[in-house]
């Protein structure tokens, strides 16, 4: 049996270093006490991700109302060959209906995209395409519940309320989660509510999508009539008795809410109006969004808004176009005039972002609550359709000019890796270094997460 080897250190010099060790774990043990605290005085401070991070911020284009894959980013030549054929999933008389837009490739990729999208087809070598997305819901209430908060049965917190709850903000002066003319119907403000997590974490609402933008504001945003120095006097003494009142609730989370977000709307009055105002912006920048245009101005102005907030430091923002997609009839005139109207705005968005060198760590997403039919519905439209549909992402860590996934050859159901949208929402949250099964709240004795229990990863989309 051989002989213990001795540590060739001395009895001082190896109590020295384990009182250094004492005092190492002493001081973990504090800073560990500090970001503690730190994060409860100020709940939107960044937060360090679970995994490496590939995007830092998401803009969240929302088309309300479900553009028609077969006619924008699912080209489907069959139609056209079997058209006026009757449809064979469904019982009711219907007759597939090619569509009326010639598509074409574009980039080098050579993606399909329809004309309805001419501007938006230059960036095809940036475009994620996902084509065989699929959710559940006929109806728009509960689709677009579904995409922006993952359940319908519930009132569960909204995809920028958990990414900015797991991530802060990058600019404390400003809200983690914005949404520029969000819808009031089919959700409302559940879309972008926080719901039981901290009110902080709610979307900040600017506007809504039946005012126009270019009279949206941020309300009771500024105080011209009282100093600065007498507002923080006056903040003082009201958060003071709110801080007492809240020790007395025994940490209600709707008083510590409104604690916090009296003292984000203080700092917000130095920091809001100069990126909500446009005058700044040269005369090339606003031709590239269309603003100035009475067709595109504007979605274009959401989409400059977008870029501006996120340049500020915004975690989420999300943009909306108006209840304008739901085409069960005229078609052709409807999706043309909506087109028309986002179209040169979303190009020039990701034409701006490229620029600065934004796009890379900003995931750029484009979709709806769900689908179209490649049937008829009526004379000239086409009914909801959750069983396969399309979206694309853009930047910020997803591989550029290609399409993932595939429908029938009709372009009714998704029938090759499939995306549901708790993956969607996985795959977010990945790119974003945050962990869907590690994200959780803990709330009336469950732990909650965005994707419930279910969710993959889409990595054949990563770059």
């Amino acid at each position: 049996m051989s002989r213990p080897q001795p540590l060739g250190i001395s009895r001082r010099a190896l109590l020295q270093n384990a009182a250094c060790g004492f005092g190492y774990l002493a001081f973990a043990g504090l800073a560990a006490q500090a970001a503690e605290a730190e994060a409860k005085a100020n709940p939107l401070a960044p937060k360090p991700p679970h995994l490496p991070a590939r995007a830092k911020r998401v803009i969240f284009m929302f088309m309300h109302g479900g553009p028609s894959q077969v006619d924008t980013f699912d080209y489907k030549p069959d139609l056209a060959k079997y058209s006026g054929e009757p449809a064979p999933w469904v019982k009711r008389p219907a007759r597939l209906r090619p569509t009326p837009w010639r598509f074409a490739r574009h980039g080098e990729c050579g993606r399909w995209v329809s004309e309805l999208f001419p501007n938006v087809a230059r960036h095809a070598d940036d475009l994620c395409v996902i084509n065989s997305m699929h959710t559940e819901g006929r109806s728009h209430g509960e689709a677009a519940l579904r995409l922006h908060t993952g359940t319908a049965s519930f009132v569960r917190p909204s995809l920028g309320s958990w990414v900015t709850y797991g991530l802060g903000t990058e600019n404390g002066n400003l809200p983690g989660f914005v949404t520029i003319a969000p819808p009031r119907g089919h959700g409302g403000v559940q879309n972008y509510s926080s719901a039981f997590l901290p009110a902080i974490y709610q979307g900040t609402a600017i506007g809504t999508a039946d005012v126009p933008v270019n009279g949206a504001t941020i309300p009771f945003l500024a105080n011209a009539e009282t100093p600065r120095a007498r507002q923080r006097r006056q903040l003082d003494l009201i958060q003071q008795l709110n801080r007492t009142h809240l020790e007395r609730s025994e940490g209600d989370a709707q008083i510590e809410g409104m604690v916090q977000s009296y003292e984000l709307a203080f700092r917000m009055q130095s920091a809001a109006p100069g990126v909500l105002d446009l005058a700044g912006e040269t005369e090339a920048t606003r031709r590239l969004y269309g603003v100035g245009t009475p067709e595109t101005d504007d979605f274009g102005r959401q989409c400059l808004l977008a870029r501006r907030f996120t340049e500020a430091g915004v975690r989420f923002v999300q943009i909306s176009t108006g209840y304008l997609w739901d085409q069960h009839d005229k078609l052709v005139s409807g999706h043309e005039k909506i087109a028309r109207a986002v179209d040169l705005p979303i190009a020039g968005l990701l034409a701006d972002l490229k620029a600065r060198g934004l796009l890379d760590d900003t995931l750029v997403f484009w979709g709806a609550e769900f689908g179209r039919t490649p049937y008829t519905e009526g004379v000239d439209g086409r009914d909801h359709n959750p069983e396969g549909y399309s979206v694309w992402l853009a930047g910020g860590g997803v591989k550029g000019g290609v399409a993932h996934g595939r429908t029938d050859e009709f372009g009714f159901a998704a029938v090759e890796d499939k995306v549901h949208y708790h993956d969607l929402h996985a795959t977010i949250l990945h790119l974003l270094g945050l962990d869907h099964e590690r994200l959780t709240y803990r709330y009336s004795g469950r732990d909650f997460r965005l994707t419930d229990v279910y969710g993959r990863v889409v990595r054949e989309i990563l770059a």
